[in-house]
């Protein structure tokens, strides 16, 4: 029986991918100019087939359409990555081409013992057989340790008792959006006028009753649809023009951004940022979460992002990086960036965590769930709730999956989050699950001695050894320390392989399937993380429910960027990531464009283009 790589991505055929395949083949043609003859031409073959099938795998200029050497070579995060290339030498980080040859060689050796031997060779490469070379030298100590695991359910038999599941589901946008769409259409996807209409009422709601109790302010008149759309759009303009202080728009500074400025004078935008409020008052119910005066908007976000799209069947448990551009942040630090009164302003630790479900071909962000940390919060979403960060985490994973279809779906996810109870009840609800194991992170509950101490003859690098119970499989790696893995998604039998650059040369190290499985989709999340943290508003607000407020509308702007991407609007007019959020910004600001009038954002109906109040100035 033959058995293939799973199907992680189809191939792109847009022109948007092409920059960094070419790079790529650029990189890897440069690896290879020591090699000569038959070797270079099949390690060459193995490359084309990556970019074939993995070129998706590579986020940075597919996903936001932007190209240069940034795309690549800027905050690369896989640098931390040990299923990555590993060498001294900084070249070996690009472009994620690491995994993408990984996923050639085992699509190469996709076929069953004997015919990955074959192939493995074909390449002018080797794979060894680990399992079977441990079997023999372990001798009697190898079979004392399967009687002791066949006590609890765990033996070392092998067998393929996990075929890589068939997705039943598909995958994309479930909005058919007019090419003549524009990025306001996309945006009102995720903040639709009625949910406009709320911030407005409690807005003026929590004015009238601030100035009941400390007196009248004449400067405030009440907000209105169209001014609160402005008002969002003000702040959002930070997330492409960044700067340590929203105020710093109406400055005459670096961080002056004069277009948006003459939209909305700072005394009315100063107004809006005092009253703004999503649930002004509390009810009389006792039992509300600590994130009351923000939830209905994260309510309303989960489920608008799980009506716009269906994800792939690959997707990834995680906590994405939620502070603004690493390089604008290491501005800050070295005082370049200061706030309108001359000071940089600390940056407090927060108070809540954000976990999100990710399709891992599109990095559309299905799903998010955010729980606080500080100690004394009310609500069950809290950590002091829970004996233990496992489970908190493993709560959090039910929350994140638990609209999901028996499709088929694979997920991934890290140590904090694996758990051999969770996996099998994700199994019975067809849901299946890799993710990586921690002996100190991990809710080791029900899995062998193997899990905490590792097996008893030491693996050399590429070697692995497995246990298997059921469907699932418990496998140490040795790479150059020793990673466990838990699924029930990929065989124990299926190999794989990561392949690492060192010293103009190409290197090998054997792995299971699962593992670089892990390995592309985390990559890619990962890199996903790099480029999307350049395109968070940069205001940050004291307030824990603000902090989250905006960083969720970051999430919603990234989302509807990407359901731009997948529909005919982006064949018709090709912005970038920073394109986007700037003509979103015009619209909802009703700017006109250099070369026309701006296109009226949804709903905004004869409203004035300047949101300034009566017979206010703007500020200079």
């Amino acid at each position: 029986m033959h058995h293939h790589a799973p199907p992680l991505l189809a191939p792109r055929t847009s022109s948007s991918s092409s920059a960094p395949s070419s790079r790529i083949a650029m990189a890897a043609t440069a690896a290879l100019a020591p090699c000569a003859g038959e070797e270079r031409r099949s390690v060459l073959s193995l490359l084309r087939q990556a970019q074939c099938r993995y070129e998706s795998l590579n986020i940075s200029d597919d996903v936001f359409g932007e190209s240069g050497d940034d795309a690549t070579d800027g905050g690369d995060s896989s640098a931390g990555n040990p299923f990555y290339s590993s060498s001294d030498s900084s070249s070996d980080r690009g472009g994620g081409g690491a995994a993408a040859v990984a996923a050639a060689v085992a699509e190469a050796a996709g076929g069953d013992e004997g015919e990955a031997s074959e192939a493995a060779e074909d390449a002018g490469l080797f794979f060894r057989n680990p399992l079977a070379e441990d079997a023999e030298e372990r001798g009697d100590d190898g079979e004392r340790e399967a009687e002791e695991c066949g006590e609890d359910g765990w033996s070392s038999c092998l067998r393929d008792a996990a075929p890589f599941p068939e997705f039943t589901g598909s995958c994309g946008p479930t909005l058919q959006m007019p090419a003549s769409a524009t990025p306001a259409d996309f945006f009102q996807l995720f903040v639709p006028d009625g949910l406009l209409k709320i911030m407005v009422s409690q807005t003026n709601a929590y004015a009238r009753k601030f100035q009941e109790r400390f007196g009248q302010d004449p400067a405030w008149h009440e907000v209105d649809v169209a001014e609160m759309r402005a008002f969002l759009g003000v702040v959002a303009s930070t997330a492409t023009h960044h700067c340590e202080s929203v105020l710093s728009i109406w400055g005459g500074g670096f961080y002056g951004n004069r277009s948006v400025a003459v939209a909305m004078t700072r005394i009315r935008f100063e107004k809006l940022l005092k009253y703004f409020h999503v649930v002004a008052f509390r009810s009389a119910r006792e039992d509300l979460p600590g994130l009351y005066k923000v939830q209905p908007f994260l309510d309303s976000l989960k489920s608008s992002f799980e009506a716009s799209f269906m994800p792939s069947q690959t997707q990834v448990l995680h906590e994405p990086l939620i502070e603004e551009d690493p390089t604008f942040l290491a501005a800050c630090a070295s005082g370049g960036c200061a706030s309108e009164g001359g000071e940089r302003r600390r940056r407090k630790k927060r108070k809540f965590g954000l976990w999100v479900r990710q399709c891992s071909q599109t990095g559309f962000i299905c799903q998010i769930h955010v729980h606080l940390k500080e100690s004394g919060s009310s609500g069950s979403d809290c950590l002091d709730a829970f004996r233990s960060k496992s489970q908190l985490h493993g709560l959090v994973a039910r929350r994140l999956c638990h609209n999901l279809p028996p499709s088929g779906y694979v997920i991934f996810c890290g140590p904090s989050i694996t758990s051999l109870p969770l996996f099998q009840e994700f199994q019975e609800k067809g849901i299946h699950c890799c993710g990586l194991l921690s002996p100190r992170k991990s809710d080791c509950t029900g899995l062998p001695r193997m899990a905490l101490t590792g097996p008893k003859h030491p693996l050399a690098r590429g070697q692995h050894s497995a246990l298997i119970k059921g469907s699932t499989s418990l496998l140490c790696w040795s790479n150059k320390s020793l990673f466990r893995f838990l699924t029930n998604a990929y065989s124990p039998l299926k190999q794989g392989a990561i392949i690492k650059r060192k010293g103009g040369h190409l290197m090998e190290v054997a792995c299971p399937q699962a593992v670089e499985a892990f390995a592309a989709h985390l990559g890619y999340i990962c890199k996903y993380d790099d480029k999307y943290s350049r395109y968070f508003i940069s205001h940050k607000p004291n307030k824990t429910w603000q902090q989250v407020f905006w960083l969720a509308l970051s999430i919603a702007i990234n989302n509807a960027y990407i359901l731009y991407k997948l529909s005919p609007a982006y064949q018709a007019q090709r912005y970038g990531r920073a394109q986007f959020g700037e003509r979103l910004v015009q619209q909802l600001l009703r700017i006109p464009e250099a070369n026309g009038p701006a296109t009226p954002s949804p709903g905004t109906g004869d409203a004035p283009g300047s949101t300034a109040a009566p017979g206010s100035t703007a500020a200079p």
